[in-house]
């Protein structure tokens, strides 16, 4: 008999041994009645003076059918139901060129992965460069050296999920999920992903297993080009002809999948003269916050701080603001992280937070976001990204000009006057910071909202208010400001255009976009038959993959 076990409390310190006794115990069975023990969750349990794990456990018992009607009756005990994945049979419909898709981030890739291992020859075209070089591009620019539009934080193989926390946790309870975690776990993650509450992998392991993507798409026929920018495309009778790369290559389309993630503005425009159907979406923006990484864990783990099964404590924080009606929250926490520079457009300035698999920087940064809605911008459809563009540019200007973020002690936010001096503190942006007034940044009420979330945090979280904590700004590129509508066969107004991922507006996170691009990939299987014609871009300016393979 197959069972799940729920509630399994162990000790910090424990092996599969240990953990297999306790299921024995709490089952009142002899060890050697389980035949296998797998770990299907596994959580931080800090509600108590001692900071244990609690388990959720999947258990195979030798037979016994006496045995097995006791236990069914025990709490925490279930019968897991077998998660069984609709069959994708391809349609009838002719495919004459290859599916071609534009962002090579996880929505891209897991689309092109899932369409690869079925035999469609999937043709990823991306904007920026191959890892290799989007990563010297960008720590280059972090040391003082210049933006490169193409290779960014944003734009680049890998999307923006390469410079990142790396977390694979998602509110979704989708069966496409395990799917996404397994290739981690094949091309490099740790196996716990597979069962942890929080799972992350690390901007190091990110990178790792996205190369080893495109190398198994290749493998099996696809095609993936780098330094090639969806610059326009061409329409008839509502359907996409075909596509013009870099301002001059002319692209014929059957189908095509866009998962350009939520910095690509120039897609926007270009969507919106062509009249595909966008509309408004309602975002967050705000600032990154760092305090001490030990001071945070000491805040969630008590004594146990520093534990080394538990590594670097996060938190998330919310606050409702009854008379405005928006909210303020805490949004891609990273334990042990860092503040980078994640601009893709010259002249502003965007941050985000990253770490590498070990967490071990020492200090603890997050977004500390307000909402907007399309309202704030009078429902226009691009409006929300003139919002973003002018707090960049803005933020740029009040950093010097030189790629230098603005910064602010919180204390002195809180009280509402400029800091002076950030001379040793925590502020960990790269190329630098300047010391600023983010009321001078935001509009009153973003910032008041702000003020009165902070100070309610400190209440319930008094190390919040640490006096080395820091801001730094600013963080605008939380979600897609606008979605591209789509019907229920994941089209848009356009009837062979498949918007996908956390650009289109419909996911948010890595695994969310993964899944998106997998059900895009499964929907167009289930329409068309495998493609007649392979698309091949052979042009002075396009990088293929393939060339880099054999380097």
């Amino acid at each position: 008999m197959t069972i799940r076990l729920r509630g399994i409390r162990i000790p910090l310190d424990h092996s599969m041994t240990q953990l297999r006794k306790a299921a024995a115990k709490h089952l009142n069975i002899k060890e050697t009645e389980i035949v296998s023990c797998k770990p299907s969750k596994r959580a931080v349990d800090a509600r108590r003076q001692t900071v244990q794990y609690t388990y959720t456990l999947d258990l195979n018992l030798a037979g016994d059918m006496e045995r097995d009607r006791r236990i069914l009756d025990l709490p925490g005990v279930v019968v897991p139901k077998e998660q069984v994945c609709a069959e994708v049979v391809p349609g009838s419909q002719e495919l004459h060129q290859s599916p071609l898709i534009v962002g090579s981030g996880p929505a891209g890739l897991f689309c092109a992965l899932y369409l690869a291992r079925r035999g469609y020859s999937p043709v990823v075209i991306e904007r920026g460069p191959d890892m290799d070089r989007r990563i010297k591009a960008v720590e280059g620019f972090w040391q003082g050296g210049p933006l490169d539009p193409a290779a960014n934080a944003q734009y680049g193989e890998g999307g923006a999920g390469t410079f990142s926390d790396g977390k694979l946790t998602t509110r979704s309870g989708d069966e496409r999920i395990d799917m996404v975690l397994q290739t981690f776990v094949d091309y490099g993650a740790n196996e716990e992903i597979l069962y942890v509450k929080k799972p992350h992998v690390g901007t190091n392991i990110i990178r790792q297993a996205v190369k080893r993507i495109r190398q198994e798409i290749i493998a099996l026929g696809g095609e993936i080009y780098f330094d090639a920018c969806l610059t326009d495309i061409n329409v008839n009778q509502g359907r996409l002809k075909s596509i013009i790369i870099n301002n001059e290559i002319d692209l014929p389309v059957s189908l095509l999948v866009l998962a350009t993630g939520n910095s690509a503005r120039d897609v926007y425009s270009l969507l919106y003269r062509r009249q595909v159907q966008l509309s408004p979406k309602a975002f967050a923006l705000g600032v990154r916050v760092e305090h001490p990484q030990e001071v945070i864990d000491r805040q969630q783990y008590g004594n146990f701080a520093g534990h080394p099964s538990l590594g670097a404590a996060d938190y998330h924080l919310t606050y409702q603001d009854r008379a405005s009606g928006r909210a303020l929250y805490t949004f891609c926490m990273c334990p042990g992280g860092y503040v980078i520079a994640a601009a893709s457009q010259a002249g502003g300035i965007v941050t985000n937070g990253m770490s590498y698999d070990t967490r071990d920087s020492g200090i603890a940064n997050s977004a500390l976001v307000v909402t907007v809605n399309p309202a704030d911008w009078h429902n226009t459809t691009l409006g929300g990204i003139e919002l973003q563009e002018r707090l960049e540019q803005k933020a740029f200007a009040m950093g010097g000009g030189d790629y230098r973020a603005p910064a602010q002690l919180l204390q002195d936010f809180l009280q509402q006057k400029a800091t002076l001096s950030l001379e040793g503190s925590l502020a960990s942006y790269q190329p630098g910071v300047v010391a600023a007034n983010f009321w001078e940044l935001f509009d009153p009420e973003i910032s008041g909202v702000m003020q009165q979330g902070i100070r309610e945090w400190g209440h319930r979280m008094p190390v919040f208010l640490h006096p080395h904590a820091v801001l730094t700004g600013v963080e605008t590129r939380t979600s897609a400001p606008v979605r591209m509508e789509r019907d229920e066969y994941m089209c848009s107004s356009l009837e062979n255009l498949y918007p996908c991922g956390e650009g289109s507006g419909y996911a948010g996170g890595i695994v969310s976009s993964a899944v998106d691009g997998i059900k895009v990939a499964q929907r167009i299987i289930n329409t068309y038959g495998q493609p007649i014609n392979l698309l091949q871009i052979n042009h002075h300016g396009v990088t293929s993959a393939r060339d880099l393979e054999c380097k």
